[in-house]
């Protein structure tokens, strides 16, 4: 049987411009408009066909897509995802993008072409992803998970990713902390780094400190001793770095000892996410912790409520919790302690 998939390939354009042409929804050239109608021709394609394969077909799977499998924070969501789906009988289609935005529209087309019902997706940034418009032309029901996008109508689950960041920011100005820097995923390539980054600003002008240095870092790339180095010499070097996320923490954490500082008695890192193995390291991670478990689960029901075309809201923002970990101390003796008393380790928002 002839697949949209097939005429795409065809007429060398994506499955979304194949639906627009044969369905009448939206713009194209003469030129494309006349490829994907003789490639539909010259294949004994229906335009009707369409909906039978993106729309109608009962297949009972859905897609999920993350950045990264090595993360453990998206296999943790992708287990609730899997728990959930078990449980109302659909099956799960797993594809990674390694936060390549031209793998994110590739991997759409290829769920787009296995009839996936709808997606929980992760994407670099949920309001300049051609990903999603592809999703949005097609009409396939989609929640993101993590991504907080600024598009009211984009259904998500998160935590607030501002909110979470300047809790971290505040414990550590309790603890005496003056020279806070960042170490952060590309601002370019993570929605979630800009936010974390807009939560670390925001804190740091509530306390009236200057910002630290801020090291933006590959997510592919941990290597992070030379990156570190050129902000960690000298007597104005920050005394805590706060990273966007745990594996750049735990990266960090061995930057800095590579550079023969000790954490947390020379430097207190703290991460973003909550994953497990850093409650194993020495010294344990201090974290924001995200219920990654929760968020992949979360996600699926509401994806499940959009294929059956029921009413709900688009945004759902689950309870962040701040871990106390060894690599997040007191500031250094010629730091002068603030009093811890206001800030409040926890801080949880309630669903809605």
């Amino acid at each position: 049987m002839t697949t949209i998939r097939d005429v795409a390939a065809e007429a060398g354009v994506s499955i979304a411009t194949v639906s627009r042409v044969l369905n009448g929804s939206g713009r194209a050239t003469p030129e494309t408009t006349e490829k994907v109608r003789a490639a539909a021709t010259a294949l004994a394609f229906r335009p009707s066909t369409i909906s039978r394969s993106l729309k109608a077909a009962r297949t009972r799977t859905v897609g999920v897509l993350i950045p990264s499998l090595s993360n453990p924070v998206f296999a943790e969501s992708v287990a609730g995802v899997q728990d959930a789906a078990a449980e109302a009988g659909y099956s799960v289609l797993i594809t990674s993008t390694e936060y390549d935005p031209g793998r994110e529209a590739r991997a759409i087309e290829s769920l787009l072409a296995n009839r996936v019902e709808g997606l929980v997706l992760t994407v670099a940034d949920a309001d300049r992803s051609g990903a999603l418009d592809t999703l949005d032309e097609v009409r396939l029901p989609y929640v993101l998970a993590y991504n907080q996008p600024e598009r009211a109508t984009r259904a998500h689950v998160s935590v607030d990713n501002v909110a979470a960041a300047r809790a971290v920011v505040e414990r550590m100005a309790a603890l005496g902390h003056r020279r806070i820097g960042m170490v952060a995923g590309q601002f370019r390539h993570s929605d979630r780094s800009r936010r974390r980054h807009a939560g670390w600003l925001a804190a740091l002008a509530d306390a009236g400190l200057a910002p630290g240095p801020v090291v933006e870092v590959d997510f592919n790339d941990l290597r992070l001793a030379h990156r570190l180095a050129p902000h960690l010499d000298g007597a104005e070097r920050p005394t805590a770095l706060f990273a966007s996320n745990d594996l750049l923490a735990l990266a960090t954490i061995r930057a800095v000892r590579d550079l023969g500082l000790s954490v947390p008695r020379d430097m207190s890192v703290c991460g973003f996410d909550g994953i497990e193995v850093g409650t194993l390291m020495s010294p344990s991670l201090a974290t924001l912790v995200q219920p990654a478990r929760a968020m992949g689960r979360t996600a699926f029901n509401r994806l499940r409520a959009a294929i059956a075309r029921e009413p709900q809201g688009h945004a759902v923002m689950l309870p962040f919790t701040l871990r106390p970990g060894e690599s997040l101390g007191p500031a250094p003796p010629d730091i002068h302690p603030a009093n811890p008393a206001n800030v409040p380790l926890d801080r949880r928002h309630p669903s809605s």
